[in-house]
């Protein structure tokens, strides 16, 4: 077929085009920067705080091409070694029971040989978590004071779990070192020897209801929730404890025939001052702003609302000025104590 000089032309312009148009897409494409990836530290495989850290960077992700940051959550041993994970600059953001923090802040505890760990902010208090005491049915456990002699794990080093059952056992005038048999296991082989009955009674600090507190009530020893009376004292010396309770019914299979009396501490969401401002006002902001899609996800955020006074409660370290910058452009009322002179307007 002949191919007329016009029909040539169009031919050889067609490639030219797409050319054009591959070199203006790949210059676009070259020119967007990538977004800047931060990380969260969690918990446990699979364990509330694990799946908190998920949600957490789901939701971020999910915006990611309006922010420019990229979440990555890792599992951890938990508070402690979140905050201490924040201070070497491995994560940017970190889970963290009240009570560790209120330590952190002040060097104590863990941190009594390191000093007070200046550098760590605050961002919010996301929801409370409940010191519990599972003992099973046939443990003839009935108070803290029965665990003398027992078989009784209070959770890995590093863990919150473990030094709110440290705080539970000495207030009840147990000393946790020599009058329990001691076990530190993490959450997964704290259940599975607890379901073999190689346990008697495991603490747990969690929100509820939770799926692991569910399962063990599955046990076919049977099992109740220990109430933590009597442990006034605890409130009086650690400010950021509180009396809650785990209502009758949170678990129809426990032997429980009235609500457990325990204490509660804040599970907070905490960064760097190292960490740049826009980065953690953008995590705030997201976070805030889809705090519906986040109460789906995971139901624990359903306090995390613009208008509720308690997202400060049992936050200690001052406010990362990027959190600070939101709040205030949200109206949401900051206490002066969580505000530094330097964050002032």
């Amino acid at each position: 077929m002949r191919v007329t000089e016009k029909a040539a032309r169009k031919l050889v312009a067609i490639p030219v085009l797409l050319l054009v148009l591959f070199s203006v897409a790949c210059t676009d494409t070259d020119t967007q920067a990538p977004a800047k990836t931060i990380k969260i530290g969690a918990g446990a495989p699979a364990g509330v705080y694990d799946d908190l850290g998920r949600n957490i960077a789901r939701i971020v992700n999910e915006h990611e091409a309006s922010t420019g940051i990229r979440l990555e959550s890792l599992t951890s041993k938990g508070s402690i070694a979140n905050i201490n994970a924040l201070a070497t600059g491995d994560v940017q953001l970190g889970i963290a029971q009240a009570d560790d923090q209120y330590n952190a802040v002040n060097g104590l505890g863990e941190w009594a040989d390191a000093g007070p760990q200046e550098d760590l902010r605050s961002i919010v208090g996301v929801y409370y978590e409940l010191v519990t005491l599972v003992a099973g049915g046939d443990s003839g456990i009935f108070t803290v004071a029965d665990l003398k002699g027992k078989r009784v794990d209070i959770g890995l080093a590093g863990s919150g779990t473990r030094q709110n059952a440290i705080d539970a056992l000495e207030a009840a005038g147990l000393d946790w070192q020599k009058d329990i048999q001691l076990s530190e296991m993490n959450l997964d082989d704290r259940l599975a020897a607890f379901m073999k009955g190689e346990l008697d009674a495991f603490f747990f600090t969690v929100g509820h209801p939770s799926l692991e507190v569910k399962f063990a009530t599955f046990a076919a020893r049977g099992v109740r929730l220990i109430s933590l009376t009597g442990i006034d004292s605890l409130l009086v010396k650690h400010p950021y404890y509180s009396n809650q309770t785990i209502p009758l019914g949170s678990y129809p299979r426990a032997l429980n025939e009235t609500s457990t009396q325990t204490l509660g501490v804040r599970a907070t969401l905490l960064t760097s001052a190292k960490v740049p401002e826009d980065v953690i006002y953008e995590v705030t902001k997201t976070a805030f702003e889809n705090a519906d899609k986040f109460r789906d996800y995971f139901p624990a955020f359903a306090e995390l609302r613009k208008g509720d006074t308690n997202i400060m409660d049992g936050l200690t370290a001052p406010l990362h000025p990027g959190a600070l910058r939101y709040f205030k452009e949200a109206g949401i009322s900051v206490p002066a104590s969580l505000t530094q002179a330097d964050q002032m307007d």
